[in-house]
């Protein structure tokens, strides 16, 4: 099975510039952080995601991940970066693998390394829900 040039370009320039790609995590006792981490055991790749949130607006102002596995992984991990910046959460929970997959051309036995890009973007912003909620809660009482 031969990777995509898109995948063979990320998953080099990954590795040749982690910084470049928002290789890292941001510290998670920031308030504005939130983080989602999935892991599929069939393949044992597993996706840690960071996003930094503006309260007020619910914009993505930026975005840190780590990925260990395969090229498809890592190069499925840098498109949802790119894909989130900037977005709204609303926006970002419209993000489906499906999209990453294409945009990757990933052949069909690699397409659940976009599965698990979605999913880790839908455990950030589940994480970040709580954390809101639980905010709350504790500030006006309000249950959500």
């Amino acid at each position: 099975m031969a990777y995509s040039k898109q995948v063979v370009e990320r998953f080099e320039s990954v590795l040749n510039d982690p910084e470049k790609h928002a290789v890292g995590r941001f510290d998670p006792n920031d308030p504005n952080v939130a983080t989602g981490l999935t892991g599929a055991p069939a393949c044992g790749d597993v996706m840690k995601l960071d996003i930094k949130i503006n309260p007020d607006t619910d914009v993505i102002e930026d975005v840190k991940f780590k990925t260990y596995g395969c090229g498809s992984a890592i190069a499925s991990s840098t498109m949802f970066v790119e894909m989130l910046k900037g977005k709204t959460l609303a926006e970002a929970k419209l993000i489906k693998d499906k999209e990453i997959a294409e945009a990757l051309e990933l052949p069909p036995i690699k397409l659940h390394c976009s599965v698990l890009a979605e999913e880790t973007i839908q455990t950030a912003i589940k994480d970040w829900e709580e954390k809101t909620a639980h905010r709350r809660h504790n500030q006006y009482g309000i249950n959500e």
